[in-house]
């Protein structure tokens, strides 16, 4: 958008319908006075095209207003509002096309009720500053809306895949050796590979890659995995498979320039993903699995293993194909992020398809239920000293009575020293659910009563509670006052 001329059609056009409606002239009513077609009127009401001069004149002479008036980039005070938010290009921030909304027709509802929008958009921004929200949060937010809109699963990515998998000659049926990524990115997309300790420089000790577009020479640290490497080769190959030029340079990422980035960065990732974690081929393991009448934790380990990837990118990937190929399609998609030392949890990533699932993240520095799975592995992992601590159990939320059978994964953070996290996928517990998972009747599956957060939940006697239920306890008593409240003006009616 060339923010200077668009920005000049877009108040014309808002003062051209506002000088109309003053009149109570429809388009219709316009286009007769003034011998323009009504489908002109449109266009630069519409803030596209910008009249010349002598059509400015007979516009301004028929709604009888000033030329100067007219062709003024001050508004009204009702609209002013209007003018600052297209000034600032903040509606170019918002990724408004992925949703199937054109910008022009945010425009006209914003127009037709400034102030109201005015205020509505002046509390999003109030609340988004008063929770701390960036603009990177805004992006992943909007990404995870559009994630959960599409169920998480997006066939021409999946596609996109077999038809690499074909050209390259690579059978996606067997694991994909670091070897065989390494080569195709050499040999046909003409990349440099170098190894370096990122970690002697402190600021980059936390990034596990770095690409450098002009020489294509791309960057891995010495400190990460098999798995990690793996999936930033395949993401690499995605970029250049899939011929995005808009991208991030450095694993993980360090700031967003426009969301673009963010999008083409998820569609590299689930790639990467669908790559190294074939559909088909995970299909097949997940119905052996879900087949088992007694399955132990060690064989849901070994199921991840039977793949080149982190817990994380398994996760991830369930989240695509129970929805899709199970039927599923009521789950979350958690990642809890501990310090250890320290008795704090964090929500740093999270998934919800169809619904809003339970649990979800707070922003009000509350306590997370300590009977959730996803904290109990972190706990155990450390206790026990293992890399890869998983286990599973049913969770009964007391607030909503829902039920979901949650699977989790502790590991050591990757990007963080002393930091621990756990992946989690919660799935909605119906008797669709029931006939799929041959296992959730069996007396071994653990189940836990839990909440939310402990400021909100209303389960007694909990030997776990890291804070009262204050949430709960000022909402009972604003229902009581509202109940006598209510008495009172019965009685006094």
């Amino acid at each position: 958008m060339n923010i200077e001329k668009d920005y000049i059609k877009l108040i014309f056009g808002l003062k051209l319908k506002q000088a109309r409606t003053n009149k109570n002239l429809s388009l219709f009513g316009l286009a007769k006075i003034t011998d323009l077609s009504k489908s002109y009127l449109n266009e630069i009401e519409k803030g596209k095209k910008y009249p010349k001069t002598d059509k400015i004149i007979l516009l301004a002479e028929k709604l009888d207003i000033s030329y100067d008036n007219m062709v003024s980039l001050k508004l009204d005070n009702n609209l002013a509002p209007i003018g600052e938010i297209l000034k600032s290009g903040i509606l170019k921030e918002i990724p408004l096309e992925i949703f199937g909304i054109q910008e022009n027709d945010l425009i006209d509802i914003i127009a037709n009720a400034p102030a109201k929008v005015n205020a509505f958009i002046s509390t999003i921004i109030e609340i988004a500053q008063h929770y701390n929200l960036t603009r990177e949060s805004f992006f992943l937010a909007s990404l995870r809306s559009y994630q959960e809109a599409h169920t998480n699963y997006f066939e021409d990515l999946e596609q996109k895949v077999l038809q690499f998998s074909k050209a390259f000659h690579v059978n996606i049926e067997a694991k994909i050796s670091i070897e065989e990524l390494t080569a195709i990115l050499i040999e046909e997309y003409g990349y440099t590979i170098k190894e370096l300790v990122f970690s002697e420089q402190e600021q980059l000790g936390d990034l596990r890659s770095i690409f450098v577009p002009k020489s294509k020479t791309l960057l891995l640290s010495l400190d990460i995995d098999e798995p990690q490497k793996a999936f930033i080769l395949a993401k690499e190959i995605a970029y250049n498979y899939l011929e995005i030029t808009e991208r991030l340079y450095t694993f993980s990422w360090i700031k967003f320039d426009n969301f673009d980035q963010v999008l083409n960065n998820f569609y590299a990732s689930y790639f990467a993903g669908a790559l190294l974690i074939p559909r088909q081929k995970l299909i097949d393991e997940l119905n052996l699995f879900l087949s088992k009448t007694d399955p132990k934790p060690q064989e849901m380990i070994a199921l991840m293993s039977g793949f080149n990837v982190s817990p994380e990118s398994f996760y991830q990937r369930l989240t695509n194909i129970l929805p899709k190929d199970f039927q599923l399609k009521n789950l979350f998609f958690l990642r809890l992020s501990h310090q250890i030392g320290t008795d704090t949890y964090q929500i740093k990533k999270e998934l919800h398809i169809t619904n809003q699932q339970e649990p979800h993240a707070n922003e009000m520095n509350e306590h997370y239920c300590r009977r959730w799975v996803s904290i109990r592995t972190i706990e155990q992992s450390l206790k026990q000293n293992k890399n890869h601590f998983f286990d599973a159990q049913i969770s009964s939320y007391e607030n909503s009575k829902n039920e979901y059978l949650v699977f989790s994964s502790a590991t050591p953070d990757p990007f963080k020293v002393d930091c621990i996290r756990s992946i989690s996928v919660g799935i909605l517990i119906t008797a669709g659910m029931k006939k799929k998972f041959k296992f959730i009747e069996n007396d071994s599956l653990k189940k836990q009563i839990v909440g939310v957060t402990c400021e909100t939940c209303a389960v007694k006697n909990c030997l776990e509670r890291a804070s009262p239920p204050i949430q709960l306890e000022q909402k009972m008593r604003n229902e009581n006052t509202d109940l006598i409240v209510q008495q009172y003006m019965a009685k006094f009616s």
